[in-house]
């Protein structure tokens, strides 16, 4: 009995990862993979941020994440889906932990806005300290990417759906927030997808997606 219960806590555990040949890098945090019944599934690579392709590093950014899993069979332990539809998750080739790699060769930035493991943050300071990769560049050049996105106009913002008209907003402590038409700060409150933000038809599915209520 005890052996049954370990073992259905283990297939728990593993319920939600994912495997596949990867088909396709797009750049330094975004790969497709083939899974075993032919799917093809974006992953966005969870808790690292890769410079933009037109910003310094980004071509090498992407070719490092290619050298490491192009044509390989990877696991993907999921973590979320984003506001895109895209998998979120930390691959796997064999044992090597791909984002870790990514951040200790100098190739991404730990994302402080989404991380959990403490340790991408010792990779990126023995980089930085070693200058790997883009810690090698100058210092003007080296932007983490979310400013770089911000700077270079790309973190675009969006109109209403007459159908959908609440506005679900990520303050800067990280906090979900919708705020409805009327409330004090809807006028204001600007939301752009690309920072994970996004819109509601009902407060329902609001908070059924992990946002709160603005509190005027």
């Amino acid at each position: 009995m005890v052996a049954l219960l370990i073992c259905a806590a283990c297939e728990a555990t593993t319920a939600t990862d994912l495997s596949g040949r990867v088909v396709k890098v797009a750049d330094g945090d975004t790969i497709t993979l083939r899974s075993g019944d032919g799917a093809l599934v974006k992953v966005r690579l969870a808790e690292i941020d890769a410079p933009e392709q037109d910003q310094p590093y980004g071509r090498r950014s992407r070719q490092v994440l290619a050298d490491l899993v192009s044509g390989e069979n990877v696991r993907i332990v999921v973590q979320d889906t984003d506001s895109y539809g895209r998998t979120v998750g930390r691959p796997y080739v064999d044992d090597l932990d791909v984002c870790a790699e990514m951040v200790r060769t100098g190739s991404a930035w730990a994302y402080t806005k989404h991380l959990t493991d403490r340790a991408l943050l010792r990779h990126e300071r023995d980089a930085r300290n070693a200058a790997r990769g883009l810690w090698s560049l100058p210092e003007a050049d080296r932007v983490p990417p979310w400013q770089w996105r911000w700077q270079n106009g790309r973190q675009t913002t969006e109109v209403a759906d007459s159908k959908c008209p609440i506005k679900g907003n990520i303050n800067g402590r990280g906090e979900r927030i919708y705020h409805l038409p009327g409330q004090e700060n809807y006028g204001s409150t600007r939301i752009s997808r690309s920072r994970g933000e996004r819109w509601f038809c009902n407060e329902q599915e609001a908070r059924a997606a992990g946002w709160r209520a603005a509190r005027s």
